[in-house]
């Protein structure tokens, strides 16, 4: 106000500027700026200050922010320790994966957790309900309180606003607007350099710097009756259960038959978080007993999702509906015909079972009406009469009988490709190096696709072509070779869904279902479930149809009878197999029926009778020009002929086939081989031949993972007594009879007695209360460590013909080799714990592939190749040390 003065301070120290009269100034008025220090020192002072002081940073923009969780986050630690990382270092991460997979969740905690930090303030922008990709840009300026100003409006108002602020950017469910969320994640980032972005979406975007990160199912618990309570709690799956279960009934406990129940539970949702939610959510009206019973019906039972929620989140089928929607009427036919094959599918599958036609593909004639009421087709109109011709170059029409969809088999692995990037199938973990590529459906989105199946009335055209496939293959898994139910064949790998597909034709009375249970029972038997497949062969025996196939199936039951020592049921099943092969026109036919009645006369002592039919199957063989064959057929003559006494005669075959079966055989037939080698050298006396032999089957099948592992351990413990070594015979004979019990499997009874008449002799001079600790010192003995301990000393052959020196304690060789550093030497012990990498990396908190990084270093240094050698050479020293 004019009059009053007012007294300024000094801006750094506080004290009251000095005001210079009119007269000081020699009578001018005041001018230029006014003083803002009482002295130079202060005026330095600030000067320093400022410097030093940041630039002041703009306001935050009046968004929402992030929405609050109002539950608990459960699991993904390791998820969210590599986003974190990957959010760091990339300034657009995708986070994709299936409906229900928990994409939202996850992108919501991680932004939580990382707010404030160099992604600056984390904004929610939820994309769901926007349905015009033009309109995109002032969604997200209105989510972001960003007001279009100064003429500035839509992308440019954005980029005016975002300008040089650190800020993190959610874009939640960005796949219905995939590329109108490409083109202006490109622009802002381009434009707004402090910027990054954080997508959900069950496609990738596709922008140049994008790093997609695919969100996965839950972990799950191993299957089986064996785990506690502590193991099934490992499992995400079950926690997420159990803590939404709570949630829903606060009575609800747990106990140790329960905690299995709910486990089954997970596993039969795929550890699809939505599906688990939706299921604890039903604790309160129903057992988990009648859980699992209505998870055959999945998309009725997992309903009732939370009101607040987004509709497609509300029940599982509106998920899975959301994306289906998105499809285009192509990629519709053949996502609803993958859903019969319930085990999987590489690109051969796929082909046969979706491609029914070389000509166009007709017009899919599932309407969005059908089901949401609306009446119209989503896209273009229906051609009349003849259709019309798109862009796409597929042709469309409709058929006036029904539903009826062309494709082409050219076209299926395009549209097998485009549904794995929208999530709609997931490739298949743990695959065989080297191997096609295999994909599958969550059971869930596979339910569904067999709902839209059947409503297109396409379910009996497509089983019919996933039948005559399968019946194809299998088909072609019984014509080359002899030893058919010892050779892993084609349909390996199909085993679920030939599972299926014998359920379907059994139905239906199908001419097909005979030759699929013949090959599925030989899976069966390949596996060692020996009940199952004595099940469906009993049902179909009589019904198989020609003289060859007759004794193919035949032959196949013998076998499984000797295994299960059912010894006049295998002799019987073997001469109606040699009897039909005599008649049949294929003499590898009827040289398998020979080699089952061998083995079953085998099976009951008469091995002089044994020797004779395998000379017969012998003599079949050599005619067939097949040498592996042949190697195989003389082997097991040579076997008969150890136990028939003739030991000369058995070494001499050994020498003829060893060769052929090192170079060609299957593992498991190299391995019965080799034992039969080191048998032989220790009838004949030669100790330490034989303990070679022995030893190089355990490097090849370690016990535990092949019964075949369990009679080289036995010859090791009979070379020990005769070595005189009688604790370490007693240590290996009650570790090979320990194991023997685990996995329920016997021993042929004229090996068992040799062991057993050895391991008698040497407790007869051993104190009793030595044979006590002996014993149960080895069957404390399990996995690496004991083949470590049976291996102690020996020198065997690696795979690659390399000398290996077995449990060598230390971790520095004569040749100086590197130590292992300290994180190579946790993953080591770790591989000898018999961990696979998934378990190792869980347990030190490591990636996947930083795990395989390590053991390629370990396996460098150590001079191994196998896993097995890792753990051998790590664990030789702990069982010498337990022992």
């Amino acid at each position: 106000m004019p009059g009053v003065s007012s007294s300024r301070g000094c801006e750094v120290c506080g004290a009251p500027l000095p005001t210079p009269s009119r007269a000081a100034r020699g009578g001018k008025a005041a001018g230029g700026r006014p003083a803002r220090y009482c002295s130079g020192a202060c005026r330095q002072r600030a000067f320093r200050q400022r410097g030093e002081r940041p630039a002041a940073s703009p306001p935050e923009l009046p968004g929402r922010g992030l929405p609050p969780s109002l539950d608990v986050f459960v699991g993904r630690e390791r998820e969210l320790s590599r986003l974190r990382t990957l959010l760091r270092s990339s300034r657009l991460l995708t986070l994709t994966g299936p409906g229900g997979v928990g994409k939202t969740r996850l992108a919501l905690e991680l932004a939580g957790r990382v707010r404030g930090g160099r992604t600056g303030r984390a904004q929610w922008v939820a994309l769901d309900s926007l349905q015009d990709g033009e309109l995109l840009p002032q969604a997200l300026a209105a989510a972001l309180g960003v007001r279009e100003r100064g003429g500035r409006a839509g992308v440019e108002a954005l980029v005016h606003a975002l300008g040089t602020r650190t800020m993190l950017i959610v874009l939640d469910n960005c796949e219905h607007l995939a590329e109108a969320c490409a083109r202006l994640a490109a622009t802002l980032l381009a434009r707004c350099p402090r910027l990054r972005l954080l997508a959900t979406s069950r496609e990738p975007l596709r922008v140049p710097g994008e790093v997609v990160f695919r969100v996965g199912e839950l972990s799950l618990s191993p299957a089986g009756e064996d785990h506690d309570t502590a193991a099934l709690l490992r499992s995400e799956a079950v926690r997420l259960f159990l803590a939404r279960a709570r949630t829903s009934d606060a009575a609800f406990e747990s106990g140790p038959g329960e905690a299995r129940t709910v486990a089954e539970i997970c596993r039969r949702l795929d550890g699809l978080p939505l599906a688990i939610e939706l299921a604890a959510g039903r604790v309160g009206s129903l057992s988990l007993p009648g859980i699992l019973h209505g998870l055959d019906d999945q998309l009725s039972l997992l309903t009732d999702g939370s009101r607040t929620g987004p509709g497609r989140h509300r029940e599982l089928g509106a998920a899975i509906d959301w994306s289906h929607r998105l499809l285009d009427p192509l990629e519709r036919v053949v996502f609803r015909r993958l859903s019969v094959l319930g085990g999987g599918f590489d690109a051969e599958g796929a082909a046969a079972v979706c491609a029914n036609g070389e000509g166009h593909e007709v017009r899919d004639r599932y309407r969005d009406g059908d089901r949401y009421g609306s009446g119209e087709v989503r896209g273009e109109g229906v051609a009349d009469g003849g259709g019309s011709r798109r862009g796409d170059g597929v042709h469309r029409s409709v058929c006036p009988q029904g539903p009826h969809s062309l494709v082409r088999p050219e076209q299926v692995l395009r549209v097998v490709c485009a549904l794995e990037a929208k999530s709609l199938i997931v490739r298949v973990r743990g695959e065989e190096p080297g191997g096609p590529a295999r994909f599958r459906q969550l059971s869930a989105i596979r339910a569904y696709g067999m709902d839209r199946l059947a409503e297109a009335g396409e379910l009996p055209d497509t089983w019919n072509r996933a039948l005559g496939w399968l019946a194809g293959k299998a088909a072609g898994a019984v014509t080359p070779g002899v030893f058919l139910d010892t050779v892993e064949g084609p349909l390996a790998r199909e085993q679920e869904n030939l599972a299926a597909a014998l359920t379907y034709s059994a139905a239906r009375s199908d001419h097909r279902h005979v030759p699929l249970a013949v090959a599925l029972a030989r899976l069966q038997y390949q596996q060692e479930q020996l009940t199952a497949a004595r099940t469906l062969l009993s049902g179909v025996l009589e019904r198989v149809q020609g003289p060859e196939d007759r004794s193919a199936a035949w032959a196949l039951a013998a076998r499984s009878a000797c295994l299960q020592d059912d010894h006049a049921a295998a002799l019987a099943f073997a001469q109606e197999a040699v009897a039909a092969g005599r008649t049949g026109r294929h003499p590898g036919r009827l040289a398998n029926a020979l080699d089952a009645l061998a083995a079953a006369r085998l099976c009951r002592g008469e091995f002089s009778d044994a020797v004779a039919v395998f000379a017969e199957c012998l003599d079949v063989v050599r005619t067939l020009g097949c040498p592996l064959d042949l190697a195989l057929c003389r082997h097991h003559l040579a076997w008969a002929l150890l136990q028939a006494g003739r030991t000369a005669e058995a070494e001499q075959l050994m020498q003829e086939c060893l060769p052929e079966l090192e170079t060609s055989a299957p593992p498991g037939q190299l391995t019965a081989a080799l034992h039969t080698a080191g048998a032989i050298r220790l009838a004949l006396g030669d100790v330490d031949a034989a303990e070679r032999r022995f030893a190089e089957v355990l490097l090849k099948a370690p016990p535990g993972e092949s019964f075949h592992g369990l009679y080289p351990l036995e010859g090791l413990a009979i070379v020990a007594a005769e070595r005189g070594d009688l604790q370490r015979s007693l240590r290996l004979y009650a570790a090979a009879a320990a194991m023997r019990r685990r996995i329920d499997t016997e021993p042929e009874a004229h090996w068992w007695g040799q062991v057993e008449a050895v391991v008698a002799r040497v407790s007869e001079r051993v104190h009793p209360s030595g044979v006590r600790a002996a014993m149960a010192a080895g069957r404390r003995l399990r996995g690496a460590r004991l083949v470590a301990y049976a291996l102690r000393g020996t020198q065997v052959r690696s795979v690659g013909q390399e000398s290996v020196q077995a449990a060598s304690p230390d971790r520095v060789d004569e040749a100086g080799q590197p130590p292992l550093t300290g994180r190579e030497s946790a993953v080591a012990e770790l591989v000898a714990e018999g961990m696979t990498n998934q378990q190792i990396a869980s347990h030190l908190g490591l990636a996947k592939s930083t795990v395989a990084g390590h053991l390629d270093r370990v396996r460098d240094k150590l001079g191994v190749r196998s896993r097995t050698q890792i753990a051998v050479r790590v664990a030789g020293r702990i069982a010498d040390a337990e022992l």
